[in-house]
């Protein structure tokens, strides 16, 4: 590594740990960097956690529960508040428990805090089942339009503490973290080059989330706007004998996706095959994003875990109003030059 860094991995669970590569991964981090897990698992889960990670514990792993006082409805936001509150390094990364650094990304992403604010380096599947390489037509076309959003995110603790962290409710809380520190005057790095694999959910996990993940976009009114127009569009098309449009833009997509793959080094990774999977997802999208629609109109928001969740993410122009003080005193700014990387706001 080129410096001390904190990793923070929130996790919440109601089944017992299966036999995966955790319990070794959790291992190999403690050699690399102050590591804390926070665990809202219910208590006989956290207790088979313990025991399942007791050699990563025994090296220096931190398993802790989420703090009382930091709890929010978005429970992943209060595990991460819990490990910022005990991290002991300004460098931090945060990810899901699916995330798998390796020597050489965990030192890019953390060398990359030395110059940014925040920093999002690029997920990839591995390995990569049918539902996976269907999500990853999702990762291509991001990539292609602005960037992806990884599970895995980092920050200087600093920067998010000078905020007073960031919204426990926002279901899209990547992008409200990010938004949060980008408001305040910070800067972000976006690490497309950076490949960090994460490992698949099930099939029943896929299908469970596609509704809720296009609820989403109500954080991000103009991409809404067109992944809603995308369905009545398809059907004017197909209605009237027009299909040959939606070949066309099938392949427009495909094309789009492809554009994603070969971006910064991403044929190392992405296998041609996903993005034909492009098509495919927006199709998805098109459908799911007027049942999030309807969600919102009939329910009040999205089912998460036993609750109903409104909020997907604060609009910027919010969120600079009320972090205007820091960005005028630069307070979360690194001490150091900011000209050495890429940066995007959110």
């Amino acid at each position: 590594m080129t410096g001390p860094v904190t990793y923070i991995m929130p996790i919440r669970s109601t089944v017992l740990p299966a036999r995966d590569d955790l319990a070794a991964y959790l291992r190999w981090l403690t050699e690399r960097a102050e590591a804390i897990v926070v665990d809202g698992s219910p208590a006989d889960i956290f207790a088979a956690h313990a025991g399942a990670w007791a050699d990563a514990i025994h090296a220096g792993l931190r398993h802790v529960p989420p703090s009382a006082e930091l709890a929010t409805e978005m429970g992943k936001v209060g595990g991460v508040l819990t490990g910022l509150r005990l991290a002991s390094h300004t460098r931090v990364i945060i990810a899901d428990d699916d995330v798998r650094y390796d020597d050489a990304t965990l030192m890019r992403t953390a060398a990359a805090l030395d110059f940014s604010d925040v920093v999002r380096p690029q997920n990839y599947f591995d390995p990569l089942p049918w539902h996976a390489c269907w999500d990853t037509g999702r990762m291509l076309l991001n990539r292609a339009t602005g960037g992806d959003w990884p599970g895995t995110i980092a920050v200087r603790r600093s920067a998010l503490a000078a905020t007073g962290g960031y919204d426990g409710r926002a279901l899209f809380e990547n992008l409200e973290l990010v938004r949060t520190v980008v408001a305040a005057g910070g800067c972000e790095a976006l690490l497309d080059d950076v490949f960090v694999p994460r490992r698949p959910p099930t099939a029943r996990h896929f299908w469970s989330q596609r509704v809720r993940q296009a609820y989403d976009e109500l954080a991000r009114p103009r991409r809404l706007a067109f992944q809603l127009a995308v369905l009545p569009a398809a059907t004017v098309l197909a209605v009237t004998g027009r299909g040959r449009w939606l070949a066309a833009g099938a392949i427009a997509t495909a094309l789009v996706a492809e554009a994603g793959r070969t971006r910064q080094g991403g044929t190392r990774v992405f296998p041609a095959r996903a993005s034909l999977f492009g098509p495919v997802w927006l199709a998805e999208r098109a459908v799911c994003s007027w049942l999030a629609v309807g969600a919102r109109v009939m329910l009040g928001g999205v089912p998460y875990h036993g609750h109903i969740l409104r909020h997907a993410a604060t609009p910027m122009r919010v969120l600079r109003a009320r972090h205007s003080a820091l960005r005028e005193n630069e307070v979360s700014r690194p001490e150091h030059d900011h000209h050495g990387a890429g940066h995007r706001s959110a």
